[in-house]
């Protein structure tokens, strides 16, 4: 039997890309790595799990057009022959005051962070069903979407706004695809910090620490593989924050 094949949108860096190692140290799955402009990441990535005996390959695509993402599955239609899961994990983060969000940054981080999941989850729907007939969809969303962050208003939108693709998409695609979002709090993740983004007050946090890729990744994964009778539901992964949804 062929091993299932995973996408993990926006794969070349930070916690696409460990989200995607972890699939690659789990075992058993045939990758795809995608990027847009992480080209040199995405490369020393690929070279890392293919050292260790892995199979991925790498896909520049702009996730948030249609045609470059109708490419996209093409080209694993061809390689591979089938998908089975897809982790729409690519989006931007910027900060912003209410009254200075431009269209342009409006039009971004809602085409990057919403757009480009309803495009991948479609596209991608439509490839496990003719290849596979069943299979999973895991949406990255972030607290922003069940909080109400005021300097960063776009992103909460974007953000709640996949909670609710991850809702409608559960329910259309059932029973064949389960459709599940991981809405991560504060990670840290080593050697990849902006040092310029100012983390909440670590006492604000009820576990009283930062989150690590670990712990994203282990639920990424128990999504992926064991949860067969969950779907359309939002797990937070932020160490109690979303306990208190005024919390920004």
């Amino acid at each position: 039997m062929n091993n299932p094949v995973v996408l993990v949108t926006g794969s070349g860096r930070r916690l696409g890309r460990q989200i995607l190692l972890a699939f690659h140290k789990r075992g058993d799955f045939d990758l795809v790595l995608n990027y847009h402009s992480s080209e040199e990441e995405a490369n020393k990535t690929v070279d890392i799990i293919r050292s260790e005996g892995g199979r991925v390959i790498p896909i520049r695509a702009d996730v948030s057009d249609r045609k470059s993402v109708i490419r996209m599955m093409q080209i694993i239609e061809k390689e591979y022959g089938q998908l089975d899961i897809v982790v729409n994990n690519a989006a931007i983060f910027t900060r912003f005051k209410w009254d200075e969000i431009e269209d342009d940054a409006w039009n971004k981080i809602i085409d990057t962070n919403l757009k480009s999941v309803f495009l991948c989850s479609q596209e991608g729907a439509k490839l496990i069903l003719k290849t596979s007939g069943k299979g999973k969809i895991i949406n990255i969303a972030s607290l922003g979407g069940l909080q109400a962050w005021k300097e960063h208003i776009h992103y909460s939108a974007s953000k709640a706004g996949v909670l609710s693709l991850t809702r409608s998409f559960a329910r259309t695609l059932a029973p064949d695809i389960t459709v599940n979002a991981v809405a991560p709090g504060t990670i840290i993740i080593e050697g990849e910090e902006n040092k310029e983004i100012q983390h909440i007050n670590i006492n604000k946090i009820p576990l009283h620490r930062y989150g690590q890729p670990s712990d994203i990744t282990e639920v990424v994964l128990f999504l992926s593989t064991s949860a067969s009778y969950i779907t359309g539901v939002t797990i937070p992964v932020d160490g109690g924050r979303s306990i208190d949804t005024r919390l920004s």
